[in-house]
């Protein structure tokens, strides 16, 4: 063979070999096949449960996390972008529109869980009669723990400095029990909180008021973790680490206006995809990065703001000279976490039942009738005693007291028997569950 035709001959065989090679190798990377390899590695090496407590976390590497911009585009529904934190105005949407609020809830669960993890809804409260008459029954329960005992401060502050009201879910019921209903009765609440958590949450609150001259909180994240000790952090696996972010859903809902010298929420957007975080928020250098690189949005009352409960927050300082800053601090808890605050709620219904009553005959099972059940009573039916509480027909738990609360306006029961059933299922529900069945009086 001609020396030029073997050339041509060896050129087209390394042309086909070559594109052989591309042809394989492109197929490799369609097929990931690459990163298959290293997960079969990495899958067979026993990584540590927990994080290290010889290294710290990385700095720079919560730098760059916090460092993202927000987009309008990832968020269209949001009215604006302000300071990296999309803020949605309520009155844009139709609450019966089942459509647009699951757009929105899609956005909303974005941004906790893969976004900036905060965002403000204004117009939370439209109606701020509603707000103002729960700012009274507030005055009035301050003014009685006072003189009771001395008055509670909050995490941060003494009670010369700040007011505080723990558990004002359960206390705002019993002391103004109309106003409560109205309160909960907001059809916002659901939208928000099913959003993250799903269907079975339950709410708890706390009034807080820092007054003029109150000073900042140190940054932290909040609910389960973030109420550890340093030592206790460590010894929670790294799963239970991006659990905690999830069982908990943080807000505040604005009693007063809140301008930025009052001292709203400082937070820091994207924090809370850094997964070292419950125990990175009490090193000096990652206080002083939150210290230079916080922001904070005014409000005015009425608004809220929800975020996830792994962001980097504090309440921020009061530095007017007259003004009290006023929230409602909302937190929400999955059913399948524990609440931080307990409520009983057979003593809230038996406070509000009539009114839920009246409410109902007028509008039926509406939204807002369907909001404040879904939020004074228990969504979820275990733990329970199966041999006394078995499945109910069709279904693979027993009811909670939200159905049995749901079911008694509906049937038009009277107060007395809703809370003679709801103290039966709470009794049945114990471990020795050997109960006979007997009405308990409540107040009338």
């Amino acid at each position: 063979m001609p020396s030029s035709a073997r050339d041509r001959a060896t050129a087209f065989t390394a042309a086909a070999t070559f594109a052989s090679t591309i042809s394989i190798l492109g197929t490799l990377y369609y097929l990931d096949i690459p990163s298959l390899l290293q997960i079969r590695v990495k899958s067979r090496k026993v990584e540590p449960r927990c994080y290290s407590t010889s290294t710290k976390p990385s700095i720079q590497e919560f730098k760059t996390l916090t460092q993202q911009v927000t987009l309008k585009e990832t968020y269209p529904l949001a009215n604006k972008i302000e300071k990296n934190v999309p803020v949605y105005d309520c009155n844009d949407f139709d609450i019966t529109n089942a459509k647009q609020i699951d757009s929105l809830q899609d956005e909303l669960y974005h941004n906790l869980t893969s976004g900036p993890g905060v965002y403000v809804l204004k117009h939370f409260f439209t109606d701020t009669n509603t707000i103002d008459a729960a700012n009274e029954a507030y005055d009035s329960i301050i003014d009685r723990e006072l003189e009771q005992s001395g008055g509670k401060g909050d995490h941060f502050a003494p009670a010369s400095s700040n007011s505080r009201i723990w558990n004002s879910f359960s206390k705002h019921a019993l002391q103004h029990p109309e106003n409560f209903t109205s309160y909960f009765s907001n059809p916002w609440f659901p939208i928000v909180c099913h959003s993250y958590l799903g269907p079975g949450y339950q709410i708890t609150s706390q009034v807080n008021i820092v007054r003029s001259g109150g000073q900042p909180q140190m940054p932290h994240r909040d609910y389960h973790l973030g109420f550890q000790t340093d030592d206790d952090v460590v010894r929670w696996p790294k799963a239970v680490h991006a659990m905690s972010a999830l069982l908990t859903l943080q807000g505040a809902v604005a009693h007063t206006d809140m301008p930025i010298a009052s001292g709203p929420t400082r937070i820091l957007p994207w924090s809370q995809g850094f997964a070292e975080g419950f125990r990175a928020y009490r090193t000096k250098e990652f206080i002083e990065y939150f210290e230079q690189n916080y922001v904070s949005l005014a409000m005015e009352k009425g608004d809220a703001i929800f975020f996830n409960p792994a962001l980097f927050h504090a309440a921020g300082e009061n530095t007017t000279k007259d003004f009290d800053r006023s929230a409602n601090l909302i937190q929400v808890s999955s059913p399948f976490g524990k609440t931080m605050e307990t409520i009983d709620s057979l003593p809230l219904v038996d406070a509000i039942y009539d009114t839920l009553l009246a409410k109902y005959r007028i509008e039926g099972m509406s939204q807002e009738v369907d909001a404040f059940i879904r939020a004074v009573a228990d969504g979820y039916p275990f733990p329970t005693n199966l041999d006394c509480r078995p499945p109910a027909s069709g279904r693979m738990a027993p009811e909670c007291e939200q159905d049995v609360l749901r079911r008694g306006v509906s049937e038009g029961q009277d107060r007395g028997q809703v809370m003679e059933e709801l103290t039966t299922l709470r009794k049945e529900s114990s471990a020795n569950g050997r109960v006979a069945r007997q009405t308990t009086v409540f107040g009338t």
